[in-house]
């Protein structure tokens, strides 16, 4: 026996309607942790969303003469002017692939906000606890030094950029400076 249209109609509104999206309060639970996931070459991290201001797509860039390769330029963002750091280059020393759907995260660190260039975009994770790992070696040189912790989610391991302590390195400081 076929079923009508309307029938189908009436089972997608009871399916519908007895759907139970996920507890707010859940989100802020203890041991819960969400960020926004990136890619920098062959690196999957995930920034904090109180670090991550904003999304955006490669903004123009003017140029600084004399900085570190890794430091793009300025960018004017509504008025105000950002540092512009390809990440992939600070980290591996590696240039990104810049391409026309590029996006950047507006990240907030102590002394300005500053916008990093990445490989890819993932858009929001969520962890738990249960979750964490050990910092793999595979987060060696550059990254041992800004990434505080990571994660396991299946057959991928995502490490936790801490902002705060990526401002810190004294590379990236004296570039700031």
């Amino acid at each position: 026996m076929s079923t009508s249209a309307f029938d189908l109609l009436l089972d997608y509104e009871r399916r519908s309607l007895a759907h139970q999206p996920g507890r707010p309060e859940l989100v802020e639970a203890p041991g819960h942790w969400r960020g926004v996931g990136f890619r920098i070459g062959r690196h999957r991290l995930v920034g904090a969303f109180g670090e991550v201001v904003e999304i955006l797509n490669l903004p123009a860039l003017t140029p600084v003469p004399g900085a570190q390769p890794w430091m793009l330029g300025l960018a004017n963002v509504r008025g105000s002017l950002y540092g512009v750091v390809d990440l992939k280059q600070f980290l591996d020393g590696e240039r990104s692939a810049v391409n026309e759907g590029q996006r950047c995260l507006l990240v907030r660190q102590p002394g300005g906000n500053v916008i990093l260039l990445v490989d890819e975009l993932y858009g929001q994770r969520a962890f738990n606890d249960a979750h964490a790992i050990e910092r793999p070696e595979a987060f060696d040189g550059r990254y041992a030094s800004v990434i505080a912790r990571a994660y396991r989610l299946g057959e991928t391991v995502w490490g936790v950029l801490d902002i705060p302590l990526l401002s810190r390195t004294p590379e990236f400081r004296q570039a700031a400076a």
